[in-house]
């Protein structure tokens, strides 16, 4: 009896089996497999470009403006020094540029400690200096101002001759100098210069190279 039971028990499960292997409803474990020939799927990137303006000044341009600053006149002390300059950019790395600067000299040490002494007249005292320099953009780049401003900036050397007035007598000048200069627009531009004016004087007996040294702030247009 119980041999008979089992056999109907396996009997109805072997059929049971059978019929779930023929049925036309998907294996759940089953995986799904991509048609070779369909085109993959291409995810475009989302990236939020940045807005990049480029400066409309030409290779070949004129610039002109004004500056100020101070002037260590040597033996002199340093004081203020204001003047004019104008530039032709002939290439986009050479330049070549003109100063006209005017100082007046302080007291000299010698002056200082004996009051009564008088090295220079009041018009000897007058530092005016006329320059031409060539000059040359070594350092081309950018300066950031937070995350939204950039500003095109130039470092660039410059070296020139000149004539300087001072003492009541007019000496031929050297000048060396370094610079840097920042594009604010497309037209207006920020400079910061220190420079060395070099020239030979005799004014407490003894000949000697004087180095007057200034540094100065200035703006210039482009045209």
């Amino acid at each position: 009896m119980e041999s008979r039971l089992c056999s109907v028990l396996l009997a109805a499960a072997l059929l049971s089996a059978c019929g779930w292997f023929h049925r036309g409803d998907k294996n759940p474990a089953q995986v799904s497999v991509e048609d070779p020939g369909a085109e993959p799927t291409v995810v475009e990137p989302q990236v939020t470009r940045r807005e990049v303006k480029t400066p409309k000044i030409k290779a070949k341009d004129f610039e002109m403006g004004a500056y100020f600053g101070a002037l260590s006149i040597e033996d002199f002390g340093t004081n203020p020094v204001y003047g004019v300059r104008a530039a032709y950019h002939v290439t986009e790395d050479f330049f070549l540029e003109g100063f006209l600067g005017r100082s007046k000299a302080g007291q000299s040490s010698l002056e200082e400690v004996f009051p009564e002494i008088t090295v220079l007249s009041n018009s000897g005292r007058q530092f005016t200096y006329y320059d031409l320099d060539v000059g040359y953009n070594i350092l081309p780049g950018e300066v950031f101002l937070g995350r939204g401003r950039a500003f095109n900036t130039a470092l660039y050397v410059t070296a020139g001759i000149g004539d300087v007035k001072f003492a009541d007598q007019d000496q031929f000048a050297l000048n060396f100098g370094v610079g840097e200069r920042i594009l604010i627009t497309d037209w207006l531009a920020l400079h910061l210069d220190v420079r060395d004016h070099v020239f030979e004087s005799s004014l407490f007996g003894v000949d000697k190279n004087v180095h007057n040294i200034e540094g100065t702030l200035g703006l210039t247009t482009f045209f």
